[in-house]
């Protein structure tokens, strides 16, 4: 593309995003500063459209940016707007909490207030938990109640349905095995080491044993919020969005599954720095009508999470991307001076 129709399709989307009108030649021949004629305006267009990059609404002569115009834009003419000092501040201001759950709370609150549309942060994953100890006790033939204490303090109590009877002495003979050899791993070793004694042992013992990991490790993941979200009713207001229900309901049901929503944040955690998926290119976000902007974030030097904002596609990129980033870093030395 040469620098002429980049100019004219920067200045396209930069309207289209502040007026969400589609842009016509006048238009963009008043606000590119060429000195062309309309018949040369009209020709660009004509190219720009032809590989994709602008499309002409039914209703409209003038153009609106394609999901493949505005991955160019962010990609190659994106003029990014520094945030101003007292954004900053108020960044520092909310994120100096002690608590680390206040401080990932109050990032996405920053997300959401600073861009006007839904702030999320991924939760970073809790230290792995280790068991100190076991215990089985009967309650009837085959119902048994299973206690298990982890080195952080934390008690479950447990009842499970074997699939054969065991007298008392077999749940003693089982409680002092697991002690003995498993006291001191992680949940996660502790299934490889017994998936291993099974492969050679097969004893029934040892089902009970596994039986009893697979529901601690259960009750262990469920119920733990894994990402915040902040200022999804924002999008209520954003006029892609709340003129289409079928969207919005797309979009909120994204937020209450959270699963899609956690794979996409996941897979950003390996990326450096700003990533930015438009519409359907994630394959996680629903909705071409969509985009989100993330950042990793760190704790003592690790990265532990990401960030980001999720808006409509006619979102203002240069002011998205520099709230995303100082997000990003503040909240990592806030956790890490903590």
């Amino acid at each position: 593309m040469d620098k002429r129709a980049q100019i004219l399709l920067k200045t396209l989307v930069e309207h289209y995003i502040s007026d969400g009108q589609p842009i016509g030649s006048r238009t963009l021949l008043q606000h590119s500063g060429l000195d062309v004629s309309p018949a040369t305006i009209r020709n660009v267009m004509s190219d720009l459209e032809r590989i994709g990059f602008i499309a002409s609404p039914h209703t409209s002569a003038g153009r609106i940016p394609t999901q493949k115009g505005y991955r160019f834009f962010v990609d190659s003419l994106l003029t990014i707007k520094p945030l101003q000092s007292q954004e900053i501040q108020l960044i520092k201001h909310e994120l100096s909490s002690p608590d680390p759950q206040e401080l990932i709370n109050s990032a996405a609150d920053m997300l959401s207030q600073l861009s006007q549309f839904a702030g999320v942060v991924m939760i970073p994953k809790r230290q792995t938990t280790t068991f100190k100890h076991l215990e089985f006790l009967p309650l009837s033939e085959k119902r048994i109640l299973v206690i298990i204490v982890t080195t952080d303090g934390n008690v479950q109590n447990r009842i499970i349905m074997a699939d054969k009877p065991y007298s008392a002495s077999d749940l003693i003979q089982a409680t002092n095995y697991f002690n003995h050899h498993f006291a001191g791993c992680t949940f996660d070793e502790a299934h490889q080491k017994l998936h291993e004694e099974l492969l050679k042992m097969q004893s029934d013992i040892n089902r009970l044993m596994a039986a009893a990991l697979e529901m601690s490790d259960k009750v262990n993941s469920a119920g733990k919020e894994n990402v915040v979200i902040a200022g999804e009713r924002n999008l209520l207001q954003a006029d892609d969005l709340s003129s289409n229900v079928a969207s919005l309901r797309k979009l909120f049901e994204l937020f209450e599954r959270r699963t899609q929503l956690m794979q996409l944040l996941d897979s950003s955690k390996q990326a450096a720095g700003i990533q930015i998926f438009i519409g359907g290119e994630s394959h996680y976000l629903p909705l071409d009508e969509c985009s989100m902007v993330t950042a990793p974030y760190e704790a003592d030097g690790q990265v532990v999470g990401t960030l980001g904002v999720i808006g409509p596609t006619r979102m203002a990129y240069e002011r998205v991307i520099p709230i995303v980033d100082i997000t990003a870093k503040l909240l990592s030395n806030a956790l890490s001076t903590n």
